[in-house]
């Protein structure tokens, strides 16, 4: 399978595999690699025994995949990257302390994160700094980051469903300001499984905060409810992007709307492409 890579833990080799747009590893190499194990799904029989919540939950983490193996083809029983946390969780290794410790220090920064908000944003900006983009670029996604979750705390409530309300209305904001939806945004850069934001250089990030920061006003001056109002107030608002974005373009002779992306090289050592 194309989408199939192998991930490399201490030497040892642990297949995964790409399913739904996310990371699936295959259970019994994550247990050998932590526990050496002879026989790793006989460890993972015996460790669901002694967990009696790992085993009441078990079915909805794991999922069987093909995975390519000596043999051919065949399907094996993977789980999520959440999955494989909790089963780690269950293992008495020393080689599994490391994780869990991990573990535990990312819980309890997310717990200081929901204290004070504000270390959240300076992780995020750290995280961003590390990876090579600009304290200007920074600026801007920060500031985009804001803007989108004004808007997606008005969806919620405005009576608009997570994930699958939020996707149709992100949809219509980005295709009335750019002509395109997010994931024919994503394929014309070049892009899998990167966020498209951390892509856009600065004009995009700008449209994209006009649209929503557009939308979001919208909503709260006509005191917006439902999917139907809330979408059309999403192409109202993406369309004022649009037509800002347009003039723009007619002054500059290009199109703002590009294939430009960072996967290259770290944005602050060069232009983007």
């Amino acid at each position: 399978m194309e989408n199939t890579k192998i991930a490399l833990f201490k030497g040892k080799q642990i297949r995964k595999t790409l399913h739904n747009d996310e990371w699936w590893f295959v259970i019994v190499d994550v247990v050998q690699a932590l526990t050496d194990s002879v026989n790793p799904t006989d460890y993972l029989n015996k460790l669901r025994k002694r967990d009696p919540e790992l085993e009441k939950g078990y079915g909805q983490i794991v999922h069987p995949l093909p995975v390519p193996t000596e043999g051919g083809v065949q399907k094996m029983n993977c789980a999520n990257t959440e999955g494989i946390f909790r089963i780690i969780q269950s293992i008495p290794s020393p080689k599994a302390e490391p994780f869990k410790r991990w573990l535990a220090k990312v819980g309890y920064e997310r717990v200081q994160e929901i204290e004070n908000p504000e270390l959240a944003a300076k992780r995020t900006r750290m995280i961003y700094k590390l990876k090579g983009y600009s304290d200007d670029w920074i600026e801007k996604r920060m500031r985009g980051i804001t803007i989108r979750q004004e808007l997606t705390d008005e969806w919620d409530n405005r009576g608009a469903e997570k994930d699958r309300d939020y996707e149709i209305l992100t949809a219509e904001i980005s295709k009335a300001s750019f002509g395109v939806t997010p994931s024919e945004y994503k394929k014309l850069k070049g892009l899998k499984r990167e966020n498209l934001r951390d892509h856009m250089d600065d004009f995009e990030l700008i449209f994209t905060m006009l649209g929503e920061r557009s939308t979001t006003e919208i909503h709260r001056t006509e005191d917006s409810k439902g999917l139907k109002k809330l979408k059309d107030d999403a192409h109202a608002g993406g369309r004022i992007a649009g037509n800002a974005r347009k003039e723009l373009e007619k002054k500059l002779g290009r199109s703002i709307v590009s294939k430009k992306n960072y996967l290259d090289k770290p944005e602050s050592n060069k232009e983007i492409r």
